[in-house]
């Protein structure tokens, strides 16, 4: 058993993971499918939450009895946490930025290597968390200052080289294409090959070193991207996660006693022998990802970071069968888009779904650019 979830509160943990769940996935629908509503979240509710957890501090600073027992002071004041709802949030506005091709920055060239770089620094953050438990407490336990209690050994080494690796699975890293009606930032060539290793990688992040928030993040909102990007949002897969990562994040910032103190509270068995299995699954399934794109980047005779290197595959056509046309992208081109960034726009959406191999774009000045209908 990986979870304490058949005792006396069992049909609520249950329940509230299936709550988490559906919930995760109806906000991601709704953050993504209009501006208005990805604006109400990622600026919003995050600066509401950004206030709220300052009043907090600042209280708690003064010696305020009321802040001082607040759990946002007790528990979750971690540098873990912090970094991770600011950095997903982040990631989202920087995501927002690409689909709507707010300013210069959404329309740069070099910019769509953005998604690779707030990826990797989030999974830099727990990479750094799981060699701080094993530096802390190898073979031993330590608490948290959050009062939870963690193992460090073996286990946070291997899952954190297994992050490291995932981060060199992330492939094709300016590859990045806009959905119709500007619903979705599309990745196409990280397919399911990136997303279960990253899943199996993550997942063992919880279990390691959240223990009481396991049964939800390292569970059900995992769990929500993944179905939706591979169902019936194709290509929008890290989109889904930051989007339900970050709203998860914010959530739990404000109201931790749901996943800590409440009924629904399910923790980990918390066993050292179990984190080190799952670790080593997790390793492993890094391992055989990383061989699979070395594997295809020869066969293509390509640089998998330059270029995409599951072209030609199911999920990549699919994905890049969801860009917007050209000629609603040149209506809604912002009028300040310059002739190369047109350009640039321009060829990459009319690459064909199943993409070219090696295929690499550089914006030049053109005389007589794509026109705006």
């Amino acid at each position: 058993m990986l979870f304490d979830v058949y005792g006396p509160n069992a049909v609520y943990q249950w329940l509230g993971l299936a709550m988490v769940l559906v919930l995760l996935i109806v906000l991601n629908e709704f953050a993504r499918r209009t501006k208005g509503g990805g604006i109400f979240m990622f600026f919003g509710v995050c600066g509401f939450m950004t206030v709220y957890c300052l009043a907090v501090e600042i209280g708690a600073a003064m010696g305020a009895e009321w802040a001082l027992t607040n759990p946002t002071h007790t528990d979750m004041n971690s540098w873990f946490h912090y970094a991770k709802v600011y950095a997903a949030t982040a990631g989202c506005i920087g995501f927002m930025a690409i689909k709507y091709s707010w300013g210069k920055i959404g329309r740069s060239h070099w910019f769509k290597a953005f998604p690779f770089i707030i990826v990797a620094i989030n999974i830099l953050i727990a990479v750094v968390s799981d060699f701080e438990s094993a530096i802390r407490a190898f073979g031993t336990t330590w608490v948290s200052s959050e009062g939870v209690t963690l193992y460090g050994g073996w286990h946070n080494v291997f899952n954190g080289v297994a992050g490291i690796i995932n981060i060199a699975c992330m492939t094709g890293w300016f590859g990045i294409y806009i959905s119709k009606k500007r619903q979705d930032m599309l990745w196409p060539d990280m397919t399911w090959v990136f997303i279960i290793s990253y899943d199996l990688w993550n997942f063992c992040y919880t279990y390691n070193n959240l223990p009481t928030h396991s049964w939800y993040c390292g569970v059900a909102l995992l769990l929500a991207p993944t179905i939706a990007g591979l169902i019936w949002n194709k290509g929008g897969w890290i989109q889904n996660r930051a989007f339900t990562l970050s709203m998860w994040c914010m959530f739990c910032q404000m109201v931790p006693m749901f996943a800590n103190d409440s009924i629904f509270a399910a923790n980990s068995v918390n066993n050292p022998n179990v984190n080190l299995v799952v670790s080593l699954l997790a390793l492993g399934a890094n391992i055989a990802a990383f061989a699979y794109i070395m594997y295809r980047a020869k066969k293509l005779g390509v640089n998998p970071y330059k270029q995409e290197v599951f072209v030609g595959t199911k999920d990549f056509r699919e994905a890049m069968e969801r860009r917007a046309d050209t000629a609603y992208l040149l209506e809604t081109e912002p009028a300040s888009a310059t002739p190369a960034e047109i350009a640039e726009m321009v060829a990459y959406n009319e690459l064909p779904a199943e993409g070219t191999p090696g295929f690499v774009y550089v914006a030049v000045e053109e005389t007589n650019p794509p026109q705006r209908k």
